[in-house]
């Protein structure tokens, strides 16, 4: 059985007992929130595994919520699954730009939510074969999940990581859009690649010397992306 801890943010109540009741019989410990100021000290307090974090809330809104767990180091790595009742491509990136690892639309099926629940904790436990990785003035190490550049660490979120890792893996190969998306996301994204997009342009401001001319990370127009060694 799973012992990640879980915290479910959303102002609904029947929400939070169905995703809670559904979580737990699933093995996980959950904690629950039904405003943002809780959430966020929480998170802080509770160190919980994943947030599942609902857009619409009192006191300070999901969005905000996110900046600040992504602005605090202590709990800057929290894998967060924003849930909202809004559709709309703007309201889904938006999300990812300010950090959210994935999303889920409301209504949603509880299967479909365990599964990406899953595949979010799945990934965050899995320890690589190998330690570590050096290339310009970055060091990797994939045991700690930790980047450092000149000396100084380097926030990433978990999907941030994760994709620097697999292509730094596969160096010199061409990694597709859908493939990135299978092996990170960990289930079918039909139609979302600009969901790697936004990550790699994350990953590309924080590691990059230059994000708008990549040395490491090229962009292989109309299918996908590749690692190089640089010098």
């Amino acid at each position: 059985m799973a012992e990640e801890k879980v915290l479910i943010v959303d102002d609904e109540e029947h929400i939070r007992e169905l995703i809670k009741f559904n979580l737990e019989n699933s093995g996980y410990r959950t904690i629950c929130a039904d405003n943002g100021i809780d959430a966020l000290k929480m998170t802080k307090e509770e160190t919980p595994h994943l947030v599942l974090l609902d857009l619409m809330l009192p006191g300070m809104d999901g969005y905000d919520v996110c900046k600040e767990i992504r602005r605090d180091n202590s709990i800057s790595s929290t894998p967060i699954i924003m849930i909202t009742a809004k559709g709309e491509e703007f309201d889904k990136v938006l999300g990812l730009e300010l950090g959210a690892d994935d999303y889920i639309t409301k209504p949603f099926s509880v299967r479909e939510l365990l599964a990406r629940v899953k595949a979010i904790l799945r990934r965050t436990n899995i320890k690589p074969l190998d330690n570590s990785y050096n290339f310009g003035k970055i060091n990797i190490d994939f045991e700690k999940h930790e980047v450092i550049k000149d000396e100084e660490r380097v926030d990433l979120t978990l999907k941030e990581f994760e994709l620097l890792e697999i292509l730094v893996k596969n160096k010199g190969r061409v990694m597709t859009r859908d493939f990135l998306l299978d092996k990170i996301w960990g289930y079918e994204y039909i139609g979302e690649t600009r969901t790697v997009d936004v990550h790699i342009r994350h990953l590309r401001q924080k590691i990059e010397e230059d994000d708008k001319n990549p040395k490491y990370i090229e962009t292989i127009r109309g299918i996908g992306y590749r690692f190089n060694y640089g010098d």
